[in-house]
């Protein structure tokens, strides 16, 4: 059985089963542990009837600290097995397992958020965001991720991407050049819309003076005061210059960091395989908390 007490003494082990150092788990614990006690507490207030017993009482718990559970969701996101062999894992039947993931999801993500390392989903509260931010430079890129493929012929059709020949969902996301750091996320949209008009409906605001590198996908896409640099497509039927070419392959080495962010998330397997959740707005939590689990990743660097 998979416990907190098994590998505390194995940095690479722990390393492994959650893609955290020891050193970003220990830091996130404390806002875990609180973030727990919040959701029941405001679980307690919704009850409809009182509890008739003390919190912990029953049978003794089988994710008994706050390590445990902590563990026990990092996991699930970093391997995302199924519910059946996560189950097994932790000592605990699927139906169990099933209750565990969606409570201590949100309270993954409510910790990551009290750390500050949570993207802004709001195109208001990214403007202050990135205001904040030396340098003033940005890379915006869009990534899909596969879904199964729906039932209903609509729904096919809304979630085919073309791109990727596979129903996936689709989402914009803004990195600090300096950094590597996702500080914007748009809400999960249907893969088959296009990376401009999704960043076009978000109507995301970027601080004077700003710098933001952008690929093919977001031809005319200009905001206003803002500097952007975009690789050349070679015209029809014809060829770039070699100067056009050198200049191509400056820019695409200075936003390959936006893949590299990317690639950071789906270090978590829950936002790089065929999705398999069908609880409603869990996928785009999800992919809110992977890239905040990326932010925290990247202020504890440590090869494995």
């Amino acid at each position: 059985m998979i416990t907190y007490a098994a590998l505390a003494n194995k940095p690479r082990l722990l390393q492994n089963f959650t893609g955290l150092t020891p050193a970003a788990f220990t830091t996130l614990l404390p806002s875990f542990s609180q973030a727990y006690s919040t959701a029941l507490r405001l679980q307690d207030a919704q009850r409809p009837i009182p509890r008739q017993r003390q919190s912990g009482a029953g049978r003794p718990a089988t994710l008994e600290t706050a390590a445990d559970k902590l563990l026990a969701i990092l996991f699930y996101f970093k391997f995302y097995p199924t519910q059946e062999l996560l189950g097994f894992l932790l000592g605990i039947s699927q139906p169990q397992a099933n209750v565990w993931i969606h409570i201590l999801t949100p309270v993954l993500n409510a910790a990551l958020g009290h750390k500050q390392q949570l993207p802004a989903r709001k195109a208001t509260v990214l403007t202050q965001v990135l205001e904040a931010c030396p340098g003033l430079e940005f890379i915006i890129d869009g990534t899909e991720r596969p879904i199964q493929r729906p039932h209903d012929p609509e729904r096919q059709k809304q979630y085919y991407s073309g791109k990727k020949k596979r129903h996936t969902v689709k989402n914009i996301v803004i990195t600090e050049k300096r950094t590597k750091k996702i500080k914007g996320l748009s809400r999960t949209g249907p893969g088959k819309t296009h990376d401009k008009t999704a960043t076009d409906e978000a109507d995301y605001r970027f601080p004077p003076d700003s710098i933001v590198y952008k690929d093919t996908g977001f031809q005319g896409y200009e905001p206003a005061g803002v500097t952007t640099r975009q690789p050349k497509k070679k015209p029809r039927k014809g060829t770039l210059t070699e100067e056009e070419r050198a200049e191509n392959q400056a820019i695409s080495r200075e936003r390959i960091g936006v893949e590299h962010s990317i690639g950071g998330t789906k270090v978590y397997r829950i936002v790089h395989d065929v999705y398999r959740n069908h609880r409603p707005d869990y996928a785009d939590l999800v992919m809110e908390t992977a890239c905040g689990l990326h932010n925290l990743r990247c202020d504890f660097r440590c090869a494995v």
